[in-house]
């Protein structure tokens, strides 16, 4: 992460006081692996294997797992506004990310993460941004189209659910925060804090998830 994107976050105030600042706050601690981790995850640990190398440049702070576990059980809203959940999207390796429209840098990455989606989505590989916004609803997806954001489905928790399941996962506590899924549904990684996701660096580390060739 460049330096001074550190200058837009406040650590170390508790989360409820953060969240009614619209501040976003991370935890220091790496994701993962905690009592509720387990289950097989075949394949998993090789894309971590390939993705390693690839965590450097704009996804340096990509932490990946020692050991992958599986996602967890997320269920939002899908584009249709019926309840979705990562489970459903099974088969396609997965970026999911956790934004909102009070969370300044997450609306600074969309653009990028708008961008990977446009140039490496499709049946492998797919971004899934989730909106927590649990108030004002009309407004991400008028954010969304008021900043050109085109190619990213709209997903949202309006209800709350998402958010606290991925800090119990991750113990990232702020916004954004960013899980690195395989095809499998696995986590692999997670990234506490924004990337420029479309850059080369992100899409070799993308692609190396995928088995694909890392050239640019």
């Amino acid at each position: 992460m460049r330096p001074g994107r550190l200058a837009s976050f406040a650590v170390g105030a508790a989360l409820v006081t953060a969240l009614g600042a619209g501040l976003a706050l991370y935890g220091t601690g790496r994701g993962g692996n905690g009592p509720e981790a387990g289950g097989p995850c075949p394949g998993a640990a090789e894309a971590i294997s390939r993705a390693a190398p690839q965590t450097r440049g704009e996804v340096a702070a990509m932490q990946l797992l020692d050991v992958p576990k599986p996602a967890p059980d997320l269920v939002f809203k899908g584009p249709d506004g019926a309840d979705t959940s990562l489970a459903a999207l099974k088969g396609r390796a997965l970026l999911v990310n956790l934004w909102a429209t009070w969370c300044a840098p997450c609306k600074a990455e969309m653009p990028a993460l708008d961008r990977l989606q446009g140039e490496l989505g499709g049946p492998d590989f797919a971004v899934v941004a989730i909106n927590l916004d649990t108030r004002n609803l009309d407004r991400p997806p008028a954010w969304m189209r008021d900043n050109g954001i085109t190619r990213l489905s709209y997903y949202a928790d309006p209800g709350g659910r998402v958010l606290p399941a991925v800090q119990r996962d991750t113990g990232s506590t702020g916004l954004p925060t960013t899980l690195l899924i395989d095809a499998g549904g696995c986590e692999i990684g997670v990234m506490k804090g924004p990337a420029e996701w479309s850059s080369e660096d992100g899409k070799r580390l993308i692609r190396a998830v995928l088995g694909a060739s890392t050239k640019s």
